[in-house]
């Protein structure tokens, strides 16, 4: 058996490895000759402003008086220059942004291995070929650029990162030190003939990377009246800097000016996904080489933005985010990044046609290098009968074969298994599949005899079956906190406790006053958990803090959690319920509304399932009844003898897939320990569930061997439905849970052997408060 589950770990840990070998290997090639445009570019130097986080329609709309928040820019949009909009692409995050704009290459799908922070592979870049790049900033981004960059060309002046704070009073001032620093710069150059004369040369960037947009976004929201103002003290910043480099360069008509934003942000703050708030960027552009404003009279766009933003008749240029890259090289002459994917947007050009057929040219030219490249590093690595189509016939005979199979019997359980998995498959995508896949469960007794032998218990299994199918139709995130709904469940709790101990109790010869400490214990905890919770919950609205009492309960009450219920009696009833009054008290601190309930709703399933499985063994003849009561748990017991695996069995496979604060326990952030709370608070329903079926395997004496036998083939039939879904594209949320689906089904089964372990332990030891502990025999 232990050769068995090493090598059955060791081939899911190679199946697990193969995804990132498959799909999350770099898509960056070298070795692509440079290209660029033979004819002398229209620019000497180009000017780069990037509003970190800046919507598009929050620059573009007038305000409430009629006004653009933004007059500066809006002036260069009616009179000077083109504009548009920009279209990212997921992740829209600064990082992957600001590589698209400045590379031309979207997010490097191999990020994965670095937690998505920085880009594992050397790529080129617009300020690599660049003769010199000066550029200010957030020391997170500029530091990207000028690691890869070949050479000793690429300067960064950067902030103190301690100055990103979201909670400061005044974000405007990390622009405000962009913009003083790089007069001071300029002015500086004046004084320092070595700085003067680079500054004079051609092909050289200067770029000014402006994140107190984004940073007021997260802290105030874009609806905000600091977001709004940081943009008119943005706008103020780049007039002034137009203004200086025009003075300096003496108006020689040879600099080109480009405003954009790396990413937008959603209304509550946020970005990453693809909501249009995150992807619609602003484009302005103008100087030397880009068209001047064009009026048109009409204007053919699948949105309503040009007229809510009064621009109906300047023409707008859309374009891609990676495009702008190539746009940039040709206005000043420098080599095609080697890596981008941008087309060259040749509206935006103010040149002759000669020029712009040569740099559409030039630009094919460097896209099809890397396709070369990568194609010659396909045929070195790759076996040519690999290619070979794929023979459908095979499948189709399997499925005649199946079909022709003379048990229709069989046949019926196989489509109802496939069905269970594929609802399996949909809940990790459509939560509401899980109410789907109870409700049909619900229904399921009145399908068979149990209906007509067990009416009682068939009712409560549907009306328990019906209640717990309605928490995945409740909402996850967007909630506020009720508190009231945790109490109301610890009021649950305790009504259930009163009913079980009195019931208990009628029959002395089984129940002990050790076994009533025991549970009075357990009772007392959990009214100090609903007192625990409304505590906090007033102080922290008093901005109090968490009090120190509170604190040390809580932690008590997750010490204890574990090893209480062995204090109990060793009878399945008596154990399970313990075990529920213990892991309640916990998940009430760890609640904060509805998901309160979760549990004892589930509880009361497992207990009616297990009532059930009985009656199910009963009127197939397998083994005779026996009531709860007189059963117990027993560690040493062998069950794998009693009797074989059958069919019926994997209906009850199934159920071990069954599917906030942690104020009470900590309020300084840390990561580590309030995700450690918060995968117990996962866990403990897995926990109640493996428990029941630890106890429906001893009441139906069936080995638990083969029911995990069952549990891997419907893991690993899963876990192939989910190789083909991961994906490598999209935001880092689509990519992460893609793999993640995958990662948790090709851990399922090693994740059950290890609840299955302390679910023995839980259910099947046990503590004596004093003297000798006593045997149990079945």
């Amino acid at each position: 058996m232990l050769l068995f589950f090493t090598l059955g770990l060791l081939i899911h840990f190679v199946f697990f490895a193969s995804i990132f070998d498959i799909y999350f290997t770099s898509p960056l090639v070298h070795g692509m000759t440079p290209q660029f445009t033979p004819l002398p570019p229209p620019a000497r130097r180009l000017v780069l402003f990037v509003a970190d986080g800046l919507r598009a329609d929050t620059l573009y709309e007038l305000d409430e008086n009629g006004t653009s928040r933004a007059p500066f820019i809006r002036n260069i949009i009616m009179h000077e220059g083109s504009w548009g909009i920009s279209h990212t692409r997921v992740p829209t995050e600064s990082r992957p942004g600001h590589v698209a704009l400045i590379a031309g290459f979207y997010e490097d799908v191999s990020a994965v291995a670095k937690g998505w922070k920085e880009n594992p592979v050397e790529f080129d870049s617009l300020f690599n070929e660049s003769k010199y790049t000066w550029s200010w900033g957030s020391p997170d981004i500029l530091p990207m650029f000028a690691k890869g960059a070949s050479g000793d060309h690429v300067y960064t002046y950067s902030y103190d990162a301690k100055r990103e704070d979201f909670g400061a009073q005044d974000a405007t001032k990390l622009d405000t030190w962009v913009f003083d620093n790089v007069k001071d710069f300029f002015h500086h150059a004046r004084n320092n003939q070595s700085l003067f004369s680079k500054i004079n040369e051609e092909k050289i960037v200067f770029f000014l990377h402006l994140l107190g947009i984004d940073t007021n976004g997260h802290a105030h929201r874009p609806s905000s009246r600091d977001y709004k103002d940081n943009i008119k003290k943005v706008d103020d910043g780049v007039k002034e800097i137009v203004s200086m480099f025009n003075h300096f360069y003496g108006n020689d008509g040879k600099t080109t000016f480009i405003f954009t934003s790396d990413h937008g942000m959603t209304d509550w703050g946020s970005h990453g996904a693809g909501h249009p708030s995150e992807t619609l960027t602003p484009l302005v552009t103008w100087g030397a080489g880009i068209n001047y404003p064009q009026r048109v009279s009409a204007q053919q766009f699948d949105d309503s933005f040009l007229k809510e933003w009064r621009l109906e008749n300047w023409k707008r240029l859309d374009v891609n985010q990676a495009d702008i890259a190539p746009l940039m090289t040709s206005l000043i002459g420098v080599p095609f990044p080697l890596n981008s994917v941008g087309i060259l947007p040749v509206d935006y050009l103010n040149n002759t046609d000669l020029f712009k057929a040569e740099s559409m040219f030039t630009n094919a030219v460097q896209i099809l290098e890397q396709f070369k490249v990568k194609m010659t590093q396909k045929k070195e690595v790759t076996l040519p009968f690999l290619f070979t189509p794929f023979k459908f016939q095979v499948v189709q005979d399997l499925v005649t074969s199946l079909l022709t199979y003379p048990l229709s019997h069989f046949v019926g359980y196989l489509l109802v298994f496939t069905l269970g998995i594929e609802i399996l498959v949909l809940s990790f995508f459509y939560r509401y599949m899980l109410t789907a896949g109870l409700t049909a469960f619900a229904v399921w007794p009145f399908l068979t005899r149990l209906w007509t032998r067990a009416k009682v218990t068939s009712l409560s299994w549907a009306f328990f079956s019906v209640l717990l199918a309605v928490f995945p139709l409740m909402p996850v995130v967007g909630r506020k906190p009720d508190i009231s709904l945790v109490m109301g469940a610890g009021l649950l709790v305790l009504l259930l406790s009163l009913c079980v101990v009195t019931s208990l109790r009628k029959r002395k010869d089984s129940f002990r006053k050790e076994e009533l400490l025991v549970h009075l214990l357990q009772v007392l905890s959990t009214v100090l958990s609903m007192y625990v919770v409304y505590s906090t919950q007033s102080s922290l609205l008093r901005k109090q803090g968490l009090p120190l009492m509170n604190q040390i309960i809580s932690w008590a009450t997750l010490a204890s959690s574990l090893f209480v219920p062995l204090l109990s009696s060793p009878a399945v009833f008596q154990r399970l319920f313990s075990i529920l009054l213990s892991l309640m008290s916990t998940y009430l601190l760890l609640s904060t509304g509805y998901e309160a309930v979760f549990p004892l709703v589930l509880s009361c399933l497992m207990f009616v399932w297990i009532n059930i499985e009985q009656e199910t063994l009963q009127q197939s003849g397998v083994c005779c009844k026996q009531k709860l009561t007189s059963i117990q748990f027993s560690y040493n017991t062998d069950i794998t003898q009693f009797r074989q695996l059958y069919l019926d069995d994997i209906r009850r496979a199934f159920f071990l897939f069954d599917l906030a604060s942690v104020y009470c326990f900590l309020t300084v952030f840390s990561p580590f320990m309030m995700g450690a709370l918060m995968m117990w608070k996962i866990l403990i329903p897995f926990v109640l569930v493996m428990c029941a079926f630890e106890a429906v395997q001893l009441t139906t004496q069936l080995s638990s061997k083969s029911l995990f036998l069952i549990v891997l083939v419907i893991s690993d039939i899963m876990a192939l439905h989910f190789f083909f879904l991961v994906k490598d594209y999209g935001s880092w949320l689509d990519i992460g849970t893609s793999i993640s689906h995958y990662v948790i089904v090709m851990s399922m089964t090693i994740f059950l052997v290890f609840l299955n372990g302390l679910a023995q332990l839980l259910t099947t030891k046990k503590l004596r408060l004093c003297g000798k502990p006593k045997s149990h025999f079945m």
